[in-house]
């Protein structure tokens, strides 16, 4: 198998909690805000609507699945290996990391989805990561190497957009980003 390929599927692999977290959480969506309607000091919401109790447990839940699934692949395969802290935080972390990329996008008066471009891709990938690295730092330094770095933040803006796509015309979302 040629090189870029193995690092490609490996990226693919070792964020697949995440990657399913995140856009779970929009189908699993609505209901009771996490926020509880609040405002923060600055008289804006915490979080906004879009933030919700079913959207957080339902994408984290679909996450972890399929890290469960992931963990009893067979090893010959050398994917990458998980643990059970690992797809918890790969999953909760990119839910976090949305839900603060939300918070600091409610503080500089942006609208709940309003385009940040970059950031609106790439802050579930922090989430998962940060997540991560606090509770098995070992595990992520051990797995997520710098070439799948890059190419987890090359790609996953990609994915974001195609993903987004998809949910706005299925009307799941209501913007195409």
């Amino acid at each position: 198998m040629p090189e870029i390929f193995a690092i490609l599927i490996t990226a693919v692999w070792l964020m697949l909690p995440a990657y399913i977290a995140n856009p779970t959480a929009v189908v699993f969506g609505g209901g009771t805000p996490v926020d509880f309607g609040k405002k923060w000091r600055d008289g804006r919401r915490i979080l906004g609507d879009g933030k919700t109790f079913r959207g957080l447990i339902g994408g984290t839940t679909c996450g972890i699945i399929v890290g469960l699934i992931q963990m009893n692949v067979p090893s010959q395969w050398s994917l990458g290996s998980f643990t059970l802290t690992t797809i918890i935080t790969l999953s909760f972390g990119a839910l976090l990391g949305d839900m603060v990329k939300s918070f600091f996008k409610r503080r500089a008066g942006f609208e709940r989805g309003a385009e940040l471009p970059v950031i609106d891709q790439l802050d579930f990938v922090a989430g998962a990561w940060v997540l991560t690295y606090i509770f098995d730092p070992q595990w992520f330094s051990e797995n997520f190497t710098f070439r799948i770095i890059i190419t987890v933040l090359i790609l996953t803006p990609i994915l974001h957009r195609l993903t987004n796509i998809i949910g706005f015309y299925i009307k799941l979302k209501k913007e195409p980003w």
